[in-house]
């Protein structure tokens, strides 16, 4: 076995733990997110996302680069096998957390109204100061996270996300049910719903507590000396500061876009505020089933960065460049089906998921558009990663910055079009985040030549997409027609008087067979299509490997019953 062989194994092992816990807590999500749509109307569920979008940014300055820069100093000491050094820099690194946690609590707490008003939608206070909690407890969390994460150590973060999840499923839709029938003010059940997360934040901040405690204690004894604290902290600064503000552009672009779209709305449009909120509600149930296939990759990013930081710190190159191209083939293998299926079946799931939301057909259309805008999301934050990993940090948010100033452009004036309005919203997401994605692969092929081929991150997923694709468009069409037949059978055989009843009411008749089970029937036979006829071609093809499959629980096993190579 080479040298190499344990730090790839590490790798794959801590992705594949990652990668479950994210299935499971995508799927509490789903539990959490889809019963909420139906318990928060329209409006309620856009003040919801906008109390979001202010603590994701918050977040995202208050922890966005320390975890990251925190692992991979931490990844890098133990290689070195210096433990006097991790303890010191994970001290100084809880500090910076703990006070940025305090700021952006204050900012919250003390400023809801304030920041409903510059986010154009007054109703959201209450879910800004529900979760002002959360915003503080996550800061420590996420240093003990990038603790165990820099130790190649992912069950941690595994389980506190789920605990995290949990309290959001049950907590959160208790309280939203609660405050939904104690309240009048229907932005008080979207507060409630919020404050379920505030309560996960605690939860498993707690549990990582204990965690910490358990693991430094069982950690031997070092005769290192450590770096004094100015050197660290002007290290953690270097390697944080430029990925935060990467990542608080997204945010703040989110937070920007979303004001835009309020404004334009309220103002070009001359909607009235509850309107402009049912529409952006809309959008929101949109973006949550959007939001899905990027969540995948934080495995992959979270253990990208470690292992080619550690990898490339003891000098192998190569390993470091295999680490590279199998987290974009990953990503190909991953991103590109599920863009794909979201925009063949945009409207069906939307239909199937949300069939009292108001304009079903608009939410599905921007579903489909948000379809395509995620796979090029998911390769944005792998690309990313890569990059960071290679000390290449100001690259992405050069990149970055270009693709949301071109979205807030784009978005500004194509929502204030009255024949397009809110569909200038996802019509922006897929040219901002296409072209960034574009540029950071564009600067892995020049800079990293050996981290990235074409044809094999790229040609052969997307073939097999597209051929997923056209199957699920024809399973569906045809699954559909099969229903509307039979719901129109149906009807005709109870009613004798066809004739009074006429043509266009069984028509009707025959669509309201859809309404329910046959459009759950439609979706689910193109979706199970579609997956067989995916995975199939990729096997066919080769265009996935053992150690691909070993980014999955009991992947080598899978690997041999397939006769992967």
């Amino acid at each position: 076995m080479s040298a190499s062989t344990p730090k790839k194994n590490s790798f794959f092992g801590g992705a594949a733990i990652l990668t479950a816990s994210v299935i499971v807590v995508k799927l509490i999500g789903a539990l959490y997110k889809i019963p909420l749509g139906w318990v928060l109307s329209d409006a309620a569920y856009a003040d919801f996302y906008t109390a979001y979008d202010i603590y994701s940014l918050l977040i995202i300055i208050s922890t966005g680069g320390l975890p990251v820069a925190l692992s991979k100093m931490v990844s890098e000491a133990n290689a070195l096998n210096r433990g006097n050094q991790v303890k010191k820099v994970f001290s100084l690194a809880l500090a910076a957390f703990c006070l940025l946690g305090t700021a952006s609590f204050c900012i919250m707490a003390f400023l809801p109204q304030q920041l409903a008003d510059l986010m154009q939608d007054s109703h959201a206070a209450y879910s800004i100061l529900a979760l002002a909690p959360a915003v503080f407890f996550i800061c420590p969390m996420s240093a003990m996270r990038g603790y165990f994460q820099g130790h190649a150590q992912m069950t941690p973060t595994a389980v506190s996300q789920v605990i995290e999840a949990l309290c959001k499923l049950t907590i959160g839709l208790a309280l939203a049910s609660a405050f939904k029938k104690s309240f009048e003010d229907e932005a008080m059940a979207a507060a409630g719903a919020i404050l379920g997360v505030s309560v996960g934040c605690l939860l498993g901040a707690v549990y990582m507590y204990f965690c910490y405690r358990r693991h430094s204690r069982a950690q031997p004894r070092c005769n290192d000396e450590p770096e004094d604290s100015r050197t660290i902290l002007a290290t953690l600064a270097a390697l944080a500061i430029p990925i935060t503000l990467s990542s608080s552009v997204i945010a703040l672009t989110n937070i920007l876009d979303n004001a835009i779209l309020m404004g334009r709305l309220q103002d070009a449009l001359k909607l009235s505020l509850d309107d402009a909120r049912t529409l952006k509600g809309v959008y929101n149930k949109a973006q949550i089933l959007y939001n899905l296939p990027t969540s995948f990759m934080v495995p992959l990013t979270a253990s990208v960065i470690p292992h080619v930081s550690a990898a490339l710190k003891v000098k192998r190159r190569r390993q470091a460049a295999q680490i590279s191209e199998t987290a974009l083939r990953t990503t190909a293998l991953l991103a590109i089906p599920a863009g794909v299926g979201l925009f063949v079946l945009g409207e069906p799931i939307m239909r199937l998921l949300f069939s009292t939301t108001a304009e079903v057909e608009l939410a599905g259309w921007m579903l489909s558009v948000l379809g395509a805008a995620s796979i090029a999301v998911c390769f944005m934050l792998v690309s990313n990663s890569i990059l960071q990993a290679h000390r290449m940090v100001a690259l992405p948010m050069a990149t970055t910055v270009i693709g949301c100033a071109l979205k807030l452009a784009v978005g500004y004036v194509l929502i204030g079009n009255e024949d397009i309005g809110i569909r200038g919203g996802p019509i922006s997401t897929v040219v901002c985040f296409w072209l960034i994605a574009l540029l950071d692969l564009f600067i892995i092929k020049r800079t990293l030549p050996r981290s990235l081929s074409l044809g094999r991150v790229f040609l052969k997923p997307a073939g097999a997409a597209a051929a997923m694709g056209a199957s699920a468009w024809a399973v569906h069409g045809l699954a559909c027609k099969a229903m509307l037949a039979l719901g129109v059978k149906l009807k005709t055989s109870i009613f004798v008087v066809v004739d009074q009843l006429g043509e266009p009411v069984l028509d009707e008749l025959g669509k309201a067979a859809l309404s329910r089970t046959g459009v759950a029937l439609s979706v689910f036979a193109a979706i199970g299509v579609a997956a067989v006829v995916y995975f199939a071609l990729i096997l066919v093809t080769k265009a996935i490997s053992k150690e691909d499959l070993a980014l999955i629980p009991k992947g080598d096993k899978i690997a041999r019953i397939l006769r992967v190579e």
